[in-house]
Formats: C-alpha cells, structure tokens, sequence
C-alpha cells in the first residue's frame, strides 16, 4: 500500500465486502512482529474488551487480500508494515450458533509483517489501544479466537 495514500478516515460497513463462492465473508488480517520477532503488536477489539490481531474485510477496490490486510493494519493500529510472509487462509472457528448477520461465516487471509512505524495518529486511535506482547502474552490473549491464535502460530515469531 503506498504510504502517501494513508486515509485518517477508517472504512465501515460491509457495502464493498468481497464474499467467496459459499457466502462466506472474505477477510484480511495481519501478525504485526517487532523487528527481532519477540513481540506481535495486538489491538484493543470494539466489541469487547479483548485483545486481537489487525483484521477486516477485503473489499471489491483492493487488488489483493495483502492491500486489505495493510489497511486494516494503519486504519486498526496505525502501523506502517512491510509484509514478509503469506500465512495463507484460516478456516471459520466459531460455531454456527456463534454467528450472526453482522457475523456471518468468513475465511481470514493472514500476513505476517514487519512493523516499520507506529504512528500517534491513526483512523482509529480513538476507540482502540494497542500493545506490544510476546508470543505467551499473546496467545493466552487470543485463546478464545482460534482463528487469530492459529494466524500467530502460522508467524514466525520466536516462541
């Protein structure tokens, strides 16, 4: 993504969500590691207050799952970040009676990165906090959301 076409205005709704040939929600995410790989950079989620991974819907203008995870990475953390691995897709974890139409089923295309700059500023620096974890930290975090856990222990990330 080029660093000067950087929006303080976060994207919402699912208007311009991409969908796959099931219905399912196609979603983008990034494990954002420190320049050593001991520590991943985890967001505050709206929804509750649990710790999460960058993540959000790739929508029909982005060219690929890797642009979507980008924004969502400077929109969610207000990160500058290099992409170095394709973690590949993770399959829905939740349960059917977890989902919801605001929910609905989704396969979640992560990216591990590299985090070149944390910025004071970001579309949503308002309403979420952000901290830098290691690996334990951030799985004990992210335990009840196997899908973000298995994106983490798909990285690279020193153990």
């Amino acid at each position: 993504m080029a660093q000067q076409n950087l929006s303080m205005q976060a994207r919402t709704g699912r208007s311009n969500q991409r969908y796959g040939t099931n219905g399912e929600r196609l979603v983008a995410g990034i494990v954002p590691l420190s320049s050593d790989k001991y520590y991943v950079l985890l967001i505050q989620s709206t929804r509750h207050d649990t710790w999460v991974l960058p993540k959000g819907g790739w929508e029909i203008d982005e060219a690929t799952a890797q642009d979507a995870a980008c924004r969502e990475a400077w929109e969610e953390a207000g990160i500058i970040c290099k992409v170095t691995y394709d973690l590949g897709c993770i399959e829905e974890k939740r349960s059917p009676s977890q989902m919801t139409k605001e929910a609905p089923r989704a396969i979640y295309h992560f990216f591990e990165a590299s985090v070149d700059k944390l910025e004071n500023e970001w579309p949503e620096s308002h309403k979420r906090n952000r901290k830098w974890c290691t690996y334990a930290e951030a799985a004990q975090a992210l335990k009840d959301r196997p899908e973000l856990l298995a994106a983490l222990n798909k990285s690279t990330m020193h153990r």
